[in-house]
């Protein structure tokens, strides 16, 4: 997969193609029809997504809480697992910002891309003020000559639409498993593991650490979890248990993601992890002492154990 983060510099074999054209924040079943539709319309065309980095709700309100299902390098990943072929990921500044509707019609899709189909949401809203919609898209594909297909909303299958909204009520409610009916996949969290004040080794317990900044956080507690080592020599995937929180035991107020990886040992400082939630397990504790931490811990590995062997 090539990505692409400037549409007035392109090269000709990154032009011409068909793309799905949002934000595919957790790149979900509704995204995925997105998607199967621009490689329907164009097959011999390369598929492509356009999104934006900042996400634009970032780039208007950076001071709002954290809401994003993916960071732009999980976003990346799991786009090109399934068969991205171009990636433009354009810089949402005040310059895209402020182009008209037509204007970025006829210079980021036409003249920039020089895209031969687009293919977008019912819901679909483009340029200055969010002014343009799905219709005023199909409108300048016939003025300037690419194609528009516009894509129904998908529902999961208990009925509900699947959406970014759906996706994080789910996991703020401990709901993993309804997550993923709308995702298509598992919940994962992706990043480089981080050091930490190393409690878990000394506990028996030695956890991998990653930062949860700048993400919607899942409901704070214990998770049965699939780990994907994604490079270094331990690169792979694992069953384990994680915590997701503030450690109220030790009274930490950053949240994070510490993983305790089942039947494993080697140094992972620095490695990239992906962490899929699988099912939530109990909140966050503060325990007594010591030994009822420990006993308690034994139990969450217990359980977890228990349900990812029956995956």
């Amino acid at each position: 997969m090539r990505i692409i983060r400037d549409y007035q510099f392109v090269s000709p074999e990154d032009r011409g193609a068909s793309v799905a054209i949002g934000n595919f924040d957790g790149v979900h079943v509704g995204h995925q029809s997105v998607i199967d539709l621009a490689r329907q319309a164009a097959p011999d065309a390369p598929l492509g997504v356009m999104t934006f980095e900042p996400h634009p709700r970032e780039y208007f309100a950076p001071d709002a809480p954290p809401f994003r299902l993916t960071n732009s390098e999980a976003r990346a990943s799991r786009l090109e697992k399934i068969g991205i072929e171009r990636l433009y990921e354009l810089p949402f500044n005040t310059a895209l910002a402020t182009l008209e509707p037509r204007e970025f019609a006829e210079q980021v899709i036409v003249e920039g891309l020089g895209l031969k189909h687009v293919v977008v949401g019912a819901d679909f809203c483009f340029g200055k003020g969010r002014l343009g919609t799905a219709d005023d898209l199909i409108a300048f594909g016939k003025e300037f000559g690419f194609g528009v297909t516009i894509a129904p909303l998908i529902e999961a299958g208990d009925g509900k639409v699947s959406s970014s909204t759906n996706i994080r009520a789910a996991l703020t409610n401990g709901l993993p498993r309804e997550a993923a009916e709308m995702l298509g996949h598992w919940h994962r969290i992706e990043g480089p593991v981080i050091g930490g004040e190393q409690r878990g080794r000394e506990l028996g317990y030695p956890t991998a650490n990653m930062s949860i900044d700048g993400l919607h956080p899942p409901k704070f507690g214990v998770y049965a979890v699939l780990i994907d080592v994604l490079d270094g020599p331990y690169e792979g995937t694992y069953h384990g248990a994680a915590s997701v929180g503030v450690r109220p035991m030790f009274g930490e107020n950053l949240p994070n993601i510490e993983t305790f990886l089942f039947d494993f040992s080697g140094d992972l400082y620095g490695t990239q992890l992906s962490i899929g939630l699988v099912e939530y397990l109990r909140p966050e504790m503060k325990f007594d002492g010591l030994d009822a931490l420990i006993a308690q811990m034994d139990a969450d590995c217990d359980k977890a154990r228990a349900i990812l062997s029956a995956l």
